[in-house]
């Protein structure tokens, strides 16, 4: 019996599904499991309700899907609408191909907006997926501090996207404040002063070096070129 290959096809184009393709012969004696809406969105809150355990640097990623299908198998089997199990790596195929699709409408937003995207998963992904390694560490140092800027941090969920801006010439070189200017003048007088200071206590060092110097090397001579007394004559 030949293997059943699964290949994710990349879209030119943002759609609102994934696109799956399975080649090969298909064991029709074998249940598939067909991905509904429903089961779709069990996956989805599922997989981002563990995000955190599949962030780890050490974890069995293998583990954590077996998990994952349990908990999908759970809740459809409380609906009843079907009777077919989904496997682990089912689930798994089918999150990485949803993060495909999610990438894909992320640059989207990008470039057109927040609001071009009616991918009905984008937004529940992009609530936990948006958030940066950078920006959670500085919410985490935020709740430490507890400053101004760092409660507005923290009190954001993920950076919304927008299209980037144009730069500017104001924005790019932002003018200081007249106050600013004047404090970075003092401060450069300051660190001027402070290094006339050192420079002229360092010669003034060099000076009395030489003076010391001069002063031994004429004692030296003295006691050199002074006569020598001898008892007798």
């Amino acid at each position: 019996m030949e293997m059943i290959e699964t290949i994710v096809i990349p879209n030119t184009e943002v759609e609102s599904k994934e696109t799956v393709v399975s080649s090969g012969d298909t064991d029709k004696n074998k249940a598939e499991f067909i991905w509904t809406l429903q089961a779709t969105w069990h996956l989805v809150n599922t997989r981002l309700g563990m995000d955190q355990a599949f962030d780890q640097p050490v974890c069995k990623k293998k583990k954590l899907w077996e998990l994952v299908a349990e908990k999908v198998n759970a809740k459809l089997l409380e609906s009843g609408l079907t009777d077919i199990s989904v496997k682990a790596y089912e689930c798994d195929l089918k999150w990485r191909n949803m993060l495909a699709t999610y990438r894909k409408n992320t640059e989207r937003a990008k470039r057109l907006g927040v609001t071009s995207v009616h991918w009905e998963f984008f937004k529940a992904m992009h609530d936990v997926l948006g958030k940066s390694r950078e920006e959670i560490e500085a919410q985490h140092q935020a709740k430490l501090s507890g400053t101004r800027v760092g409660k507005a941090i923290a009190s954001k969920r993920f950076t919304p996207i927008l299209p980037t801006p144009p730069a500017t010439a104001a924005t790019v070189c932002p003018a200081r404040p007249p106050q600013d200017v004047l404090q970075l003048y003092m401060e450069l007088q300051e660190r001027k002063l402070n290094m006339w200071a050192q420079q002229k206590a360092l010669e003034e060092r060099k000076i009395d070096a030489i003076n010391n110097l001069a002063q031994a090397i004429a004692s030296l001579a003295q006691m050199n070129s002074a006569p020598t007394s001898k008892d007798g004559h």
